[in-house]
């Protein structure tokens, strides 16, 4: 039994939640999220609150029922208070600027790597850091993750993109011989 699934959901003010033809959809003061889900997951509006229960008893539903609660979750907490990642750039000559819909890194390689921000999505970047802002939290995590992929953390110097916070595994370098 799903212990985050069974709990109901408060809606806070200023927001709406309509469902209909399998589709949640979840507008706020920052913005308008839609998610479509399963026929296995039954999700109910009543008086403040969203209920989620699993439609049967199947492996698969009980496995959504939690799921599906997360989920709407974390569309009502984004359309009120947008999610915000944080990357830090260590690096000699790393830097980052975003120009028009793209990040341009250059990051050691010898070309600038471009990467185009997807839409409902805010970046900026100041003195080596960068900062992902949207009211989607799937879409705030995946784009901070491939900007983290394009310069990993390297463990002798600590060079490359990581989170803000992240702890990298330090290695000893060589020793010198005598």
């Amino acid at each position: 039994m799903s212990r985050i699934g069974k709990n109901p959901i408060t809606i806070p003010a200023k927001t709406e939640v309509v469902v209909s033809d399998g589709v949640v959809t979840v507008k706020g003061p920052h913005g308008e999220l839609r998610r479509r889900y399963v026929d296995d997951v039954l999700i109910t509006v009543d008086a403040g609150a969203v209920l989620v229960a699993p439609a049967n008893e199947t492996r698969e539903a009980l496995a959504l029922w939690g799921t599906f609660a997360a989920h709407i979750r974390n569309m009502l907490k984004g359309v009120n208070e947008p999610f915000i990642k944080k990357l830090e750039v260590e690096g000699i000559g790393y830097k980052v600027d975003v120009t028009g819909p793209n990040v341009v890194l250059n990051v050691g390689y010898s070309h600038p790597v471009l990467l185009p921000i997807p839409e409902g999505l805010a970046v900026k970047a100041e003195k080596g850091v960068i900062t992902v802002t949207g009211i989607d939290k799937e879409a705030v995590g995946q784009f901070a993750a491939v900007i983290r992929e394009v310069r990993k953390p390297e463990p002798y110097k600590g060079k490359g993109i990581h989170y803000e916070g992240e702890k990298i595994a330090r290695k000893q370098g060589k020793k010198a011989g005598a």
